[in-house]
């Protein structure tokens, strides 16, 4: 059973793509009352840029307003600059602390599940729907998130930090089709953004190279050693901001084998270089636990497959709750896990939630005096976790 009636007011996120304009067309479709609504980031996007797939820029707002104009619905753009302006912030302190940020699990949970909310409310709408591929049901009073049915475009780990209550009011028509089919329907309907590209991860980065946004903000970089395992120089870069764990591009060192960014210390400058098994560990810790539409047995300790970013499998572990902290114990080690990032619970195709990725274990823990894997979370206000490591 769907979560929302048959019939409902619902403000829906149009982006000025092809997802969120079918996500609307289908919903009009079903006889809903909507409401589109664009959210403005306060970036600006030059012509030549709006082109590398970006999203919220000027294009955007003017494709999403045609589609909205060409189904007959009401449109708003809204300018979130602020809360844009909070993110990008967040995003840029996570980098300086050697963290890795995810501002769309951050976007997802303080502003299309929870800002937009207030505008529905505003609007006498009941729910929000956005173009997620990702599903939503709701089984004995409680929501249920499933992964979309295209699992190469699955966004269901974006979610694990959205609070339930909010899920309850989303609407994602997405979820049950795979992108072939959409960008189809999108033609059927003659929407303007059948053949649009997809945007970019990150939609206040057009560049898709968030280095140059450290230099746009005047970020302060912390240069450095680049040094093995053991210690041993390898040479110098210019700011471990330029650096994720898991990385293996980018850092100028030859070898036999790839060598992954296995720690970052931005304050002695210090980065690590290892190999694929010195870069993976065997468990992790969360904080600010989120479950959605499950409850931990009384001992704290379950099953689940764990998924520590966007583009990793999910893996089996053990997870024991304590308070709003979990550890996790992968059955097999991971590679690549990076503070800052999420950790999302999955059962098969549900999601039961997660948490922010405060510290790991390594497989082979750094035994000279090394930046540690553990570093504090960002508070509740500013916290994170989004693009992906293995570059």
């Amino acid at each position: 059973m769907v979560v929302s009636p048959s019939k409902s007011r619902v403000v829906v996120a149009m982006s000025g793509g092809v997802d969120s304009s079918v996500s609307a067309w289908l919903l009009q479709r079903e006889g809903h009352d909507l409401v589109g609504l664009f959210m403005r980031n306060g970036v600006h996007v030059d012509a030549a840029e709006s082109h590398k797939k970006s999203c919220c820029s000027v294009s955007d707002a003017r494709d999403a307003r045609m589609v909205a104009g060409n189904l007959g619905i009401p449109f708003q753009a809204v300018d979130l600059k602020q809360e844009f302006g909070g993110i990008i912030r967040y995003f840029l302190a996570e980098y300086a602390r050697g963290r890795t940020p995810n501002p769309c699990a951050i976007c997802n949970r303080d502003l299309k599940f929870n800002r937009l909310l207030s505008f529905a409310d505003e609007l006498g709408a009941e729910f929000v729907a956005t173009g997620h591929y990702a599903r939503i049901d709701q089984e004995a009073g409680r929501v249920r998130v499933r992964r979309g049915v295209d699992r190469s475009k699955d966004q269901s780990y974006q979610l694990f930090s959205v609070a339930e209550r909010h899920l309850a009011r989303a609407r994602l028509p997405l979820g049950g089709l795979e992108k072939s089919r959409v960008r189809e329907l999108a033609a059927e309907a003659g929407l303007r953004t059948a053949a649009k590209a997809d945007s970019q991860e990150i939609c206040f980065v057009p560049s898709n190279d968030y280095r140059e946004l450290l230099a746009q903000r005047g970020a302060a970089l912390h240069p450095g050693a680049l040094v093995d395992t053991a210690g041993r120089g390898l040479g110098t870069h210019a700011g471990t901001e330029h650096f994720t764990i898991g990385q293996r591009r980018g850092h100028g060192v030859g070898g036999r084998e790839p060598l992954y960014v296995v720690a970052l210390d931005p304050a002695s400058g210090t980065v690590v270089l290892g190999s694929r098994e010195e870069c993976q560990s065997r468990s992790l810790r969360v904080e600010q636990l989120n479950l959605i539409g499950f409850d931990p047995p009384p001992s704290g300790e379950f099953r689940a497959e764990v998924q520590v970013r966007y583009h990793h499998r999910a893996a089996p572990a053990t997870i024991a709750v304590s308070g709003d902290q979990a550890e996790v114990r992968f059955d097999e080690p991971q590679l690549a896990i990076a503070p800052g990032q999420g950790a999302a619970f999955y059962r098969g195709d549900d999601l039961l939630g997660g948490g922010w990725i405060e510290s790991s274990e390594l497989v082979n823990p750094l035994t000279r005096e090394k930046p540690s894997a553990e570093v504090p979370t960002p508070a509740a206000a500013s916290k994170g976790g989004g693009s992906d490591g293995l570059r």
